[in-house]
């Protein structure tokens, strides 16, 4: 039994939690999996960190390139995030025949391809497990557990900061921008939260599953992306009359044009399993051919969560190679197998809410718009305001073109009396994520 040698750089929230579940389990591996996992060589910016975990001495480095370039190291973990030195980092671990594992979304879902290749001439893997939803073992199950299906459909709560503020909006009645300074001061949002709740964080996420269950390159780039800033109580107030729920959903789809892969706040079905994911919470459910539906629910984030997932993906690095063997080398990455579908083909219900001034004639000027660009309409509500020469109108739709609405929004916007269109919501035909399922 060969000793794994292993070099991580950042100790962090998510590093020091790597670093103490392999210090602390250490025994248990090598008892159960006959594993003996070393931490060789750990970089970060502080030494106070390393000794802080209990790291031997010698063991430290500012350097990353000390880690990437020690011969003795099997497996390189990049937990420090950002594209900038990330990247170097991959590049030089595998110029030395390192594995890497990694939680690096970011960088991934933008250039996994170019680093996929670079791993497989090398000869080497990348394991991301942590790159997408956190602790939730999602990325192993499309690459193992469910390949004896057709992925049709990967949707889900990715980012579980957005959730945590949907979630108390939809309890507690609140407005978002309370709601997030509440998070930021708990420490669910980051000072500058542009990542999560312009939806940049789930776009990541989506790209690299929907890239893996489909088999296709997608980076985040072709995933079109809306955050939840334009959510207020109001419209979570009007979906819950409705018998919806409001998330911010990433969904991937595989359809006869192309992959329709998109991050948007989503009304779903109040009795929908999604709908009741409650607080900084992820799920993913996964739709194959012949299994159906499915759903994997946990903790998207946080230290010891996402370090259970890097572990998981070192582990699997380890095994082989503790016995004399060279783990299999990463696959030539995905081409662009798949044309990826502009968001303006789909066809779903949008919920769509109106600031108008209180006048006769103003409520029959928006339908009337509606009906010029083929939409029809399924509901209409009229809420008071504050404001006496003002009033809310809430448009629900049949189902109707992407494009269609968009063309009715700039329609309504040069109209006469109308203030603003507040709200866009699209409403997700759920029973769609199932079609090409198998019948039993």
């Amino acid at each position: 039994m060969n000793s794994v040698k292993l070099g991580l750089i950042g100790l962090g929230t998510v590093g020091g939690g790597v670093a103490r579940l392999i210090t602390e389990h250490h025994d248990r591996y090598l008892e159960h999996y006959g594993i003996d996992l070393v931490i060789q060589r750990a970089c970060s910016r502080s030494e106070a960190e390393a000794q802080r975990l209990g790291l031997q001495e010698g063991v430290f480095t500012s350097d990353w390139r000390d880690v990437v370039s020690d011969p003795d190291i099997d497996i390189v973990i990049e937990l420090i995030g950002g594209e900038h030195p990330a990247t170097e980092i991959f590049e030089e671990a595998f110029k030395h025949g390192k594995h890497v594992v990694s939680a690096n979304k970011a960088l991934l879902g933008r250039h996994v391809e170019h680093l996929a290749s670079l791993a497989a001439e090398h000869g080497v893997q990348i394991r991301c497990e942590a790159a997408a939803a956190g602790g939730i073992p999602v990325v192993s199950a499309l690459e193992h557990d469910l390949v004896g299906n057709e992925i049709l459909t990967i949707a889900g709560i990715m980012n579980g900061t957005t959730n945590y503020i949907l979630s108390r909006m939809q309890h507690e009645g609140l407005a978002f921008e309370d709601v997030l300074k509440a998070a930021q001061a708990a420490g669910y949002a980051e000072a500058d939260p542009t990542a999560d709740v312009d939806g940049f964080d789930a776009a990541s996420k989506i790209a690299i599953l929907a890239s893996i269950g489909f088999q296709t390159r997608i980076t985040t780039d072709d995933v079109f992306m809306q955050g939840i800033r334009n959510v207020s109580a109001t419209d979570i107030e009007m979906a819950r009359d409705f018998g919806y729920a409001i998330k911010l959903l990433a969904i991937a789809r595989k359809t006869s044009e192309g992959v329709d892969v998109r991050v948007h706040p989503t009304m779903i079905p109040a009795a929908h399993q999604l709908a009741s994911v409650d607080g900084a919470m992820n799920a993913v459910y996964v739709v194959g051919d012949a299994v159906g539906e499915t759903m994997l629910y946990g903790a998207g984030a946080g230290s010891f969560p996402t370090a259970s997932a890097v572990v998981g993906d070192i582990m699997a690095l380890a095994e082989p190679i503790s016995q004399g063997k060279d783990p299999i080398p990463e696959k030539e990455p995905f081409g662009r197998n798949l044309p990826i579908r502009s968001i303006n083909q789909l066809t779903t219900r949008y919920y769509i809410r109106l600031s108008v001034e209180d006048r006769l004639g103003t409520l029959a000027a928006c339908t009337n718009v509606f009906a010029q660009h083929g939409i029809s309409i399924a509901h209409i509500n009229q809420k008071e305001t504050h404001d006496d020469e003002a009033c809310t109108l809430i448009y629900v739709t049949h189902e109707a073109l992407e494009k269609n609405v968009m063309q009715a929004k700039a329609a309504l916007e040069a109209l006469d009396g109308i203030r603003e269109v507040s709200s866009i919501i699209r409403v997700e035909n759920i029973d769609s994520w199932a079609e090409g399922v198998f019948a039993n």
